[in-house]
């Protein structure tokens, strides 16, 4: 079987590991807008007028996905929201999604997480 590795979207935790990392994407071209626009004398608001409605678009549809992702897998209230809070700063969503992998929140992912690193370490004789 070929694996298609980040782009395979047909599980939930993929679909909310691809989004999380877009919308982190999306927060560097809004930041990088930003500072095309302030940072000169003459700014240049070209950056914002894209990234902007595009940062705003991959937002909503992250918090989408959180949301079933969080059904889909059963998380707690706390879980949850921490993922929805991880939308507003910039590139937290990629800190959560590192986060629930390691704490075997976003199933599949944590399970292969999991056999990578017991492959990985060599047994002890």
């Amino acid at each position: 079987m070929v694996r298609m590795g980040f782009f395979d979207l047909r599980s939930t935790a993929s679909r909310f590991r691809f989004f999380a990392v877009l919308e982190a994407l999306s927060w560097i071209g809004l930041l990088v807008g930003m500072a095309f626009k302030y940072i000169p004398a003459e700014g240049n608001e070209i950056g914002v007028k894209i990234f902007g409605p595009v940062h705003g678009a991959i937002f909503v549809l992250f918090l989408i996905t959180a949301l079933l992702t969080a059904r889909e897998l059963s998380w707690g209230w706390k879980t949850t929201v921490l993922a929805l809070l991880s939308s507003i700063p910039p590139l937290a969503t990629v800190v959560f999604e590192v986060w629930a992998v390691r704490t075997g929140q976003l199933g599949e992912l944590s399970a292969d997480a999991s056999k990578g690193s017991a492959a990985a370490t060599p047994a002890a004789s």
